[in-house]
């Protein structure tokens, strides 16, 4: 069996915002880092974006944490949005209606912009 790794990463951006970036595979096994990300993150009025676009692989668990950052930001009121996730990521989240949730852009700097419409 191969070592399933992932890194996450919080920085702020120059606008102000908040940027997390997830790079690996996100999965039962490696889904505390990106908790843990999570709940450090400082979720401001500002806005935050999770980048995704490092992910190679996403399960169920992964799902999880990223609902739990939503909630995080909607209780903080701070707008969230997700930016670059694969084909086959924005595939599964459009079968199990979480397009509807989350803001997806294709890159961190379109996730910008549309936080601050």
């Amino acid at each position: 069996m191969t070592q399933r790794i992932l890194t996450a990463a919080s920085k702020a951006h120059s606008s102000g915002i908040t940027v997390l970036t997830a790079t690996g595979e996100l999965d039962y096994h490696t889904a505390t880092e990106l908790r843990a990300a999570v709940d450090d993150a400082a979720f401001t009025a500002d806005g935050t974006v999770i980048d995704l676009s490092g992910l190679t692989y996403c399960d169920s668990t992964g799902l999880t944490v990223l609902v739990t950052a939503y909630q995080r930001a909607q209780a903080a009121g701070s707008p969230l949005a997700l930016a670059g996730l694969s084909a086959d990521l924005t595939h599964v989240f459009e079968i199990v209606g979480l397009d509807q949730l989350f803001t997806l852009s294709p890159t961190i700097e379109e996730a910008i912009k549309s936080l601050r419409r």
